[in-house]
């Protein structure tokens, strides 16, 4: 579905080193980046969305070459931590705009943002401003607006990081699931392991713009053989 083939980047002046990125994310996986600070997880995610260009190599889902395209035209979707919704609008209005910001809609989009408020459990809060809702709904809101896109890449930048542990659990597993029934490839950054114990069967280590690691995420996190990885773990 989403493979990366040496892809490279250099931040202007060169002060952050050259960071080289080689991966695959297959339909319906959640694949879990974690690595330390400035490592380049959210560099990574920038170049695939289409909000950083790489100085070469490719990145293709479902064999088609995307990294010339602009943002607004890659099968990408992102979920941030500030989940940017707007105040003034509705819930269900914040949803619609990730299907049309002309929020003309047809009958299929309508039942399309239905189904996708339905799947994360909002159904009778369509009428509900994101002020009124608390963080865990807000954040469910900002996935809603994410899935009614269907692209074919989620891309998840420290999505559940402002939750408290029992919410942000809820919330991975539930993303695990819709990413597998509708078959998205998905890249979940997180500061937690524990995340990625919840959310992927495989996770990447990145350090120093590379990815040095891509192994079973019980393997990498309880049994690490790099020195890179026990040095991060322990830190926590």
């Amino acid at each position: 579905m989403l493979e990366i083939e040496a892809l490279r980047y250099q931040f202007p002046g060169g002060d952050s080193g050259n960071m080289q990125f080689d991966l695959s994310v297959s339909a319906g996986e959640v694949l879990s980046l974690i690595g330390p600070s400035g490592s380049g997880k959210t560099t990574l995610l920038n170049l695939i969305g289409g909000f950083l260009k790489p100085d070469s190599g490719r990145i293709h889902v479902d064999g088609e070459a995307i990294e010339q395209l602009p943002p607004g035209q890659r099968p990408v979707t992102i979920v941030f931590q500030q989940h940017n919704l707007f105040p003034h609008l509705d819930l269900y209005t914040n949803v619609a705009l990730g299907v049309n910001p002309s929020l003309k809609l047809s009958t299929e989009q309508n039942q399309c943002i239905s189904d996708a408020l339905d799947s994360l459990g909002l159904t009778g809060l369509e009428k509900r401003k994101p002020g009124e809702l608390s963080g865990g709904q807000q954040q469910r809101i900002a996935l809603a607006r994410a899935l009614v896109r269907e692209r074919k890449v989620l891309l998840l930048d420290e999505a559940f990081a402002a939750l408290g542990p029992a919410l942000r659990e809820e919330l991975i597993g539930l993303v695990k699931t819709l990413v597998q029934h509708k078959k998205i490839a998905a890249l979940l950054v997180s500061h937690q392991p524990r995340d990625a114990l919840i959310a992927s069967d495989r996770t990447a280590f990145v350090s120093d713009g590379r990815i040095i690691a891509l192994q079973p995420t019980r393997q990498l996190l309880e049994n690490p053989d790099l020195v890179e990885v026990r040095n991060y773990l322990g830190s926590l």
